[in-house]
């Protein structure tokens, strides 16, 4: 065990965050979004103080920009769509008073799947199961870069 803990070694899922990070504001235009709630979720469950008000903070995780849409991918002979891509796109940033932690990144995730407007219930179901494993990725993504810190 000696071995393992000196050589850096972590068991996957375990998250650490650098000191700066003890009382994190989480700065966004659209604080009802997907990614926003799994993140705040995400840094709540790994032991980070979120505070309420950037002033109370010791570091701030700026959401620049949180899209999520889908394009079709495919059409029929009669030109009715068959396949779409669902993606969700973020930007952001962590700050820690005038000390920049992370520049600017820009991640886009993207999922495919089959359209059959026969099964139009089913396949809402399907694209929202797919935005939320995009989301999940997405969170999983940001914390690694955080923990590298």
């Amino acid at each position: 065990m000696l071995l393992l803990a000196s050589c850096g070694f972590q068991l996957q899922g375990t998250f650490s965050t650098p000191p700066e990070m003890e009382r994190t504001y989480i700065s966004a235009n659209d604080n009802r979004s997907l990614f926003y709630r799994e993140l705040r979720e995400a840094l709540r469950s790994a032991g980070v103080n979120l505070v309420d008000a950037e002033s109370d903070a010791t570091a701030t995780f700026s959401i620049l920009y949180d899209h999520t849409d889908q394009r079709v991918l495919s059409v029929s002979a009669r030109n009715e769509p068959t396949e779409y891509a669902v993606f969700y796109t973020i930007e952001y940033t962590l700050d820690s008073g005038e000390k920049n932690l992370l520049v600017p990144q820009m991640l886009t995730l993207t999922r495919d799947y089959t359209y059959d407007p026969t099964l139009i219930l089913g396949k809402e179901h399907e694209q929202q199961l797919l935005r939320d494993a995009i989301v999940d990725d997405l969170v999983r993504i940001v914390l690694k870069q955080i923990a590298t810190l």
